[in-house]
C-alpha cells in the first residue's frame, strides 16, 4: 500500500495537471493497476480490524468460555478448571464444537487478557483489584478512659473505596488478623497489596542492590491467600498516598471526637457501616459514585479460601522464681509455672495461653496491651467548666461522663452547677471518677442529702395512703 503522500501526488497529477494514467505510470515509474486505483477511486477510510469469525464468536459459546476462565483466575491453579472439563462443561450445554476450537478459544482469551492486564498496570497509576495498606493511631474512650487504638486501614485507589479494623497493636497477630478482617469485608483479596516496611511483615527493607525480604510468616499467610507484594522504598510515603490519605480521612471523621469503644468488635461493625455509607458520595475525580467504582472493582478480587488461616505465634520462654513470666513487656503471674524449665506462650491478636511442655494450659488471659489505658484528665476539665459551666452539655467531653455523675450535673441552675462542680473537682483529688459513680449516693449523700435536688413531697404525694392516714 502506497504512503498517502504518494496517494496525494497521483491524485494532484491526475485532478490538477490533467495526466492521463499512463502518464501518471511513465512519471512515478509505478503499475498502471496502481496508478488507475489511485488516480480514480474513492480512497475511503476502512477498519483493519478484523471481525472474529466462527461458533466460538458469533454464537454464546464464547461468551460463557470467558466467563468461566475469567471467573477461575480468581482462584488458586489447583482449583481452576482444566481446558477438558471446560470443553465436558460445554457439551453438557450442547456444544457441537471440536476440543480444539476451545484449547484455541482459551490461549487466544488468555494471551489477549493478561496482555490486556499488563498494558493496563503500565498505563494506570492504580488499576483494579490493588490495594495499599497502613496503620494510623486513633484515640476512643474504653471504660472512661483514654485509650490508644491501633486502626488498620485499606484503600482500594482504583474506585477509592476503604475498609478498617481497629486492633490493639500493631504487631503480627494483630496485623495478619486485621487483614482477615479487612478481606472479609471486601468480600475478597486483592491481587496485590502495597504495604509499607511494617515490621509484621517485612525483616529487611529494600535497598538499593536488594529487594525488600518478607518474614516467614507473612509470606506463609500471603501464600494462602494468594496475593501478591509490594514494599514501598524507605522513607517514601508518596508510594501510598491513597492510603495515608484514608487514614487521615478516618481520623478527622470518624474520630474527631474520641470514640467510646464498648469493644474492638463492635467499633469494627461501627466502622464498617459508617464506611459503607461514605461510598455513597461521588469519586473525587471520575465524577461516579465511589459505591459504583467498588462494585465493579470487586468482580477483580481473588476469591476468599474456602479454609480460615488461624493467626497466632508460638514462643517458648523462661518462668522465674515467683512464677512470672514476661509478655508484651509486662510480667504475668503464671500458677505452677516455675516447676517446668520453660513454657510456652500461644499467642493471640487479643488472647494469650500459658502452656506446659507437656501441653497443659496453665493460664488463659488477655493480652496486657489490652487493658493499657489513661485516665481522662477531669481535673483540668472540670475547671475549665467551673469557669463557663454553661458550655457542660456542649463540651466534648460530656458524653464520657459516668451515668451518675453526668445526671448530677445536668441541672438547668448555672450557680448550682457550678457548686456540684467544685464538689466533684475536690473528691477527685481522693478518688478516681469511676469510684465516684459507683459510690455516688454515699459519697455525695453525705454533704447533700438530697443530691438531685428533687422535691420529695411530690413523689410523697403519689404514694398510696397507709389505712388510718389522712392526706
Amino acid at each position: 500500500m502506497l504512503a498517502m503522500s504518494d496517494i496525494n501526488c497521483i491524485k494532484h497529477l491526475r485532478n490538477k495537471k490533467g495526466l492521463s494514467i499512463t502518464k501518471i505510470k511513465e512519471t512515478l515509474g509505478i503499475n498502471w493497476r496502481t496508478a488507475k486505483k489511485y488516480a480514480d477511486e474513492d480512497q475511503l477510510p476502512e477498519s483493519n480490524i478484523k471481525q472474529s469469525k466462527g461458533m466460538m464468536h458469533t454464537e454464546k459459546w464464547g461468551e460463557i468460555v470467558s466467563d468461566w476462565v475469567f471467573e477461575d483466575s480468581k482462584l488458586k491453579k489447583k482449583l481452576r478448571r482444566t481446558k477438558k472439563q471446560i470443553f465436558s462443561d460445554l457439551q453438557a450445554l450442547g456444544f457441537q464444537g471440536s476440543y480444539r476450537t476451545v484449547c484455541y478459544f482459551i490461549s487466544n482469551w488468555e494471551n489477549s487478557h493478561n496482555e490486556e492486564l499488563d498494558k493496563g498496570h503500565d498505563r494506570l497509576e492504580h488499576p483494579p483489584s490493588e490495594a495499599q495498606v497502613d496503620f494510623g493511631v486513633m484515640e476512643v474512650v474504653k471504660d472512661g478512659e483514654f485509650m490508644d487504638t491501633h486502626v488498620l486501614v485499606m484503600s482500594y485507589p482504583h474506585s477509592n473505596a476503604a475498609f478498617a479494623v481497629p486492633l490493639p497493636s500493631e504487631n503480627q497477630e494483630c496485623f495478619l488478623q486485621g487483614l482477615k478482617l479487612l478481606f472479609k469485608q471486601s468480600e475478597g483479596v486483592p491481587r496485590r497489596i502495597r504495604i509499607d516496611n511494617l515490621t509484621p511483615a517485612v525483616k529487611k527493607v529494600r535497598s538499593k542492590t536488594e529487594e525488600a525480604k518478607l518474614t516467614d510468616a507473612f509470606i506463609q499467610f500471603q501464600n494462602h491467600y494468594g496475593f501478591e507484594v509490594q514494599v514501598c522504598n524507605p522513607r517514601s510515603g508518596h508510594e501510598k498516598g491513597s492510603v495515608e490519605n484514608k487514614v487521615g480521612y478516618i481520623r478527622y471523621n470518624f474520630f474527631s471526637t474520641s470514640p467510646i469503644m464498648n469493644s474492638f468488635e463492635e467499633l469494627t461493625e461501627t466502622l464498617r457501616s459508617q464506611l459503607q455509607k461514605d461510598r455513597q458520595r461521588l469519586h473525587y475525580e471520575k465524577e461516579v459514585m465511589i459505591e459504583d467504582l467498588w462494585n465493579k472493582e470487586k468482580n477483580f478480587l481473588l476469591e476468599l479460601p474456602i479454609e480460615d488461616y488461624p493467626v497466632f505465634k508460638e514462643v517458648e520462654t523462661k518462668v522465674n522464681k515467683f512464677n512470672e513470666a514476661k509478655i508484651d513487656g509486662t510480667l504475668i503471674h503464671i500458677p505452677r509455672a516455675s516447676n517446668y524449665p520453660f513454657i510456652y506462650f500461644v499467642l493471640y491478636w487479643d488472647k494469650f495461653k500459658a502452656v506446659s511442655p507437656d501441653g497443659e494450659i496453665l493460664l488463659e488471659d488477655f493480652r496486657p496491651y489490652m487493658n493499657k489505658k489513661r485516665a481522662i484528665p477531669w481535673v483540668s476539665i472540670f475547671k475549665d467548666w467551673i469557669r463557663k459551666p454553661r458550655v457542660v452539655p456542649y463540651s466534648r467531653y460530656q458524653k464520657y461522663l459516668p451515668g451518675r455523675v453526668n445526671d448530677y450535673l445536668m441541672v438547668e441552675d448555672l450557680m448550682v452547677r457550678r457548686e456540684r462542680l467544685l464538689e466533684l473537682v475536690n473528691l477527685l483529688v481522693t478518688h478516681d471518677m469511676k469510684r465516684i459513680n459507683e459510690e455516688f449516693y454515699d459519697l455525695i449523700s453525705d454533704k447533700n442529702e438530697n443530691p438531685f435536688g428533687l422535691d420529695w413531697s411530690e413523689y410523697d404525694s403519689l404514694a398510696p395512703l397507709e389505712r388510718g392516714e389522712s392526706s
